[in-house]
This record gives structure tokens, C-alpha cells and sequence, in this order.
């Protein structure tokens, strides 16, 4: 199926790494260009000169999504680049310390909204002029299983990535009209990097070897961090391939909806 994705211009934040990096891959593989972020130089550009080399088009951008300057130096730098954003796929965020109710504290729960929820509120703001001139936009927030499904540890982060949920619904009828939809990702255990360590080391305690097969690895040890039906964790692709349908011409009647990458976790309907 083509996506009719062909020269769209997608910003992906926190793309340097993890799910953002393989959203941003994806999305280049479906023709789209994409605008690369992060804080850190150098891994930034690392991921758009790589997608480039396999013959995507990239561009990179750098700033602290929780600084309003700095998110309208990096907004007016992917504006620059080739023309204005078609898509923004707000993925930047992340759990932070592991505290739970007997170490929380007010200020860590300010802390993760900032950098969750009030840094896609500042990217996606000074986006929607420009879709709403072009009548066409894409705009996709990155919330999490544990917005559904919270579990005792990290109550700032499910709390965060509730209100992701409820924030795109409302987004989602505010711009209906004008050509743009708005939707939620939530993903539940997916495969990255720092997951893949984490496994590792847990199943070395386990007896199995650090460089095991990682179908051992994932047998040994996902039951013990999740009860997942389909018996795996999710992959980069698997979430890059939702989105990109999701921010395609394809799914133009889907909006406000939340979409579960979750193996079949959520046990409601």
C-alpha cells in the first residue's frame, strides 16, 4: 500500500534514539522527510546522516523541548529546512527518576509534565498555524500502556501520559475542520536498546548468557516484567509502521483515537 507519504515533512521529537529514532527511520523509508531531534549534537546528526546514507531524506535539530526559546529556535530551524511541517510526531518525554508513593514528591510530578506533556503543548502550538494555512496536518502524541494500565512505581509518569491521552482528544476536535488530525500512540513493551540490556542482565542472573539469542532472552525474562497474550515484546518497526499509517493521507476519518501497541495487554475493551 502506498502511504502517499512521498515529500511530507515529518518532525519527530526525540528522535536521536529509541522509539523516535525508529519512527524517524520509518517514516524515511515511506518517502517522507524527515526532521530529526534531540538534545545532543551529535547522536542527532548521526541519525540523519544515516538515514540519508540509506537514501532517505534527513535534517537535524537540536534543543530542550522544556525551553521555550529553544523550542521556537528548533520550530523555526525545521520550518527553514524545506517548507512548513506537514507532521509532528511528539515523542520526547520520558519516566525520570523510578520513585514511587513513599519517595514522590510535587516537584518531580511538575517535572514530568514539563518535559511530557507541556513540551509536545510547545512544539504542537507553534506548528498548527501553518498546517491550519495549508488545511492539512498530521500530529501525533506518544503516550504509554501505563497511562491505562498504571502501576504503582512511577505514578508521575502514567499521570503525564494520561493527560497526553485526554490532551489529543481534545486537540483533535478543535482542528477537525481544517484538514488535521490529531491521535494518540501508546506503546507497551517495546524492544529498544536500553530494554534490551535490562532483559540481558536479568536473564544473566538467571543463568543464561549475556550474548544469548535474544527469543531466549525474551522467553526467560518478559513474563516477568509483563503478561503479554502474543508472548513478545512489540519492535521499532512494528510502532514506526502504525505511525506512519496514522500520519499517512490513508487514515484521513482517524482522529482523536488512541491506538494500543500492546500484544494484547489492556484487559478492557
Amino acid at each position: 500500500m502506498d502511504l502517499k507519504l512521498d515529500g511530507k515533512v515529518a518532525l519527530v521529537t526525540g528522535s536521536s534514539k529509541g522509539i523516535g529514532e525508529g519512527v524517524a527511520r520509518g517514516l524515511a523509508r515511506e518517502g517522507a522527510i524527515v526532521i530529526v531531534h534531540g538534545r545532543n549534537k551529535i547522536t542527532t546528526e548521526e541519525v540523519a546522516d544515516d538515514i540519508v546514507a540509506q537514501g532517505g531524506r534527513a535534517y537535524a535539530v537540536f534543543g530542550d523541548l522544556t525551553n521555550d526559546d529553544e523550542v521556537q529556535r528548533l520550530v523555526d530551524d525545521a520550518q527553514s529546512f524545506v517548507r512548513p511541517v506537514d507532521i509532528v510526531v511528539n515523542n520526547a518525554g520520558g519516566s525520570g527518576e523510578p520513585e514511587d508513593w513513599t519517595t514522590t514528591s510535587p516537584e518531580t510530578w511538575a517535572s514530568g509534565y514539563d518535559r511530557n506533556v507541556l513540551a509536545a503543548v510547545r512544539v504542537t502550538t507553534r506548528l498548527l498555524p501553518s498546517m491550519r494555512v495549508a488545511k492539512w496536518g498530521r500530529i501525533v502524541n506518544i503516550s504509554s500502556l501505563a497511562a491505562l494500565m498504571p502501576p504503582a512505581k512511577r505514578p508521575d509518569y502514567s499521570a503525564a501520559k494520561a493527560a497526553m491521552i485526554a490532551m489529543t482528544a481534545s486537540l483533535a476536535k478543535e482542528v477537525a475542520m481544517d484538514g488535521i488530525t490529531a491521535n494518540t500512540v501508546s506503546p507497551g513493551t517495546i524492544r529498544s536498546i536500553k530494554l534490551e540490556e535490562g532483559f540481558r542482565k536479568v536473564a544473566a542472573g538467571q543463568g543464561l548468557a549475556l550474548d544469548a539469542p535474544w527469543t531466549e532472552i525474551e522467553q526467560r525474562v518478559l513474563p516477568m516484567f509483563a503478561k503479554v497474550p502474543m508472548g513478545r515484546v512489540g519492535t521499532l518497526e512494528e510502532i514506526a509502521d502504525a505511525i506512519a499509517f496514522l500520519v499517512s493521507p490513508r487514515a484521513s476519518y482517524i482522529t482523536g483515537a488512541n491506538l494500543r501497541l500492546d500484544g494484547g495487554m489492556w484487559p478492557g475493551l
